[in-house]
């Protein structure tokens, strides 16, 4: 799983396609997609840990998401963040616990169960109160991944999600590739 974090780490721009059952209003649009890494030792896998009663030596470490409207410069909103700490069941890391300060479906503290299949998708289980969530998530490239999520109610599938999401270059990603085409601009005149 921490590989799957360092792996997901940067800025992600993601179109989205929801299908709700129920008929309530259309979330489907684009947003980014901010995730960061957290080594064992940040304070929140401790505080995260404590919260859901499970010792802090047995995390990996975690990542930070948060998601804001593209293009968005306001202040990032915490409402729509989320700290996931992984709790792996052996050293192959590919089955486990995530421990999340708060969910997607319901904002409550909760559990999730991860494992990675044989093809390398990610699928994350999540039992609410009320509700139960299933996210996949995998990569086409290294710059490049998909995810598709159902979110159930007691009386069935509430909705359906669909998002690609692109890694946005960074900064000095941008910068170094003006340069590179900035000097093959000048050596080619």
């Amino acid at each position: 799983m921490m590989e799957f974090f360092h792996q997901s780490e940067g800025t992600w721009f993601t179109q989205r396609t929801v299908h709700h059952f129920d008929g309530l209003s259309d979330e489907s649009g684009e947003s980014n997609l901010l995730v960061t890494v957290i080594d064992k030792a940040d304070a929140r896998v401790k505080n995260i840990c404590d919260q859901q009663g499970i010792s802090v030596s047995r995390a990996a470490g975690g990542a930070s998401f948060l998601w804001q409207d593209n293009l968005d410069e306001q202040i990032l909103n915490p409402d729509y963040a989320a700290v996931l700490i992984d709790i792996p069941d052996d050293e192959t890391g590919r089955s486990g616990k995530l421990l999340r300060n708060q969910g997607y479906v319901e904002k409550i503290p909760v559990i999730c169960r991860y494992w990675f299949g044989k093809d390398g998708i990610l699928t994350i289980d999540t039992e609410y109160d009320n509700n139960q969530g299933q996210e996949r998530c995998w990569f086409l490239t290294e710059d490049f991944r998909v995810r598709v999520s159902t979110a159930r109610m007691m009386n069935g599938v509430n909705l359906i999600a669909y998002c690609s999401e692109r890694r946005c270059p960074s900064d000095a990603r941008l910068k170094q590739m003006i340069a590179q085409n900035l000097a093959r601009t000048t050596s080619e005149t």
